[in-house]
């Protein structure tokens, strides 16, 4: 999901410099972000990661200790940059509140259509470990109340009778509509989703 070249508008836009120009820590977790994201955490081990990254396999477990301490780096790291972007599209959707939320989904339209799309490191990440491992969960849910926070706050906005109900609705389409297009390759799901989320919010 991560590249250096990523386009304006989209997820991780931010990382415009080379790897060539970054810190070691940086083109590691870079470099782990990408295998990660397209080919599966277990899939890639930390030879693929210092080699993608151009350093040592030292410079790694000085930085992080292990490879669980890189895969929660990255998690963060590409959480934090998720939120980042969809807040800032939320707020430049003209509109009221309820056209905000429902400019969520054009968002990810958008986000759908990019060729580094590799679906939510949060669901791939859960679906790949054991299902008792607390920690990537935590970690998945710590991004999901922000998220979550900002939608419950514009349903509340939008006059929703009950804004945490409606904003876990919208989660769940929103979560919906990353997987099915992941599956798919049909960006257009986002419309789909959309047009469920406008019911919502017409009820």
């Amino acid at each position: 999901m991560t590249s250096t070249q990523s386009q304006p508008g989209l997820p991780h836009n931010g990382a415009t410099s080379s790897l060539a120009d970054a810190s070691a820590r940086e083109r590691l977790l870079r470099a782990a972000a990408e295998l990660f994201c397209r080919f599966g955490i277990n899939a890639t081990g930390v030879d693929a990661v210092v080699a993608a990254a151009g350093t040592a396999k030292a410079t790694l477990y000085k930085a992080f200790g292990s490879k669980e301490g890189l895969i929660e780096a990255v998690l963060e790291m590409e959480g934090a940059a998720w939120r980042d972007w969809l807040l800032m599209r939320i707020e430049q959707t003209p509109g009221d509140a309820k056209d905000k939320l429902l400019g969520i989904f054009d968002a990810l339209e958008g986000w759908f259509r990019d060729a580094r799309f590799f679906g939510c490191p949060f669901i791939n990440a859960v679906g790949e470990f054991d299902k008792r491992d607390t920690r990537i969960k935590e970690i998945a849910l710590q991004h999901k109340r922000v998220v979550l926070a900002r939608i419950e706050d514009l349903a509340r906005d939008a006059g929703s009778v009950d804004p945490a109900a409606t904003a876990h609705q919208f989660g769940l389409i929103v979560d919906g509509a990353i997987v099915a297009a992941l599956i798919t390759g049909d960006a257009t799901v986002a419309r789909h989703a959309r047009i469920v989320a406008a019911k919502l919010l017409s009820t």
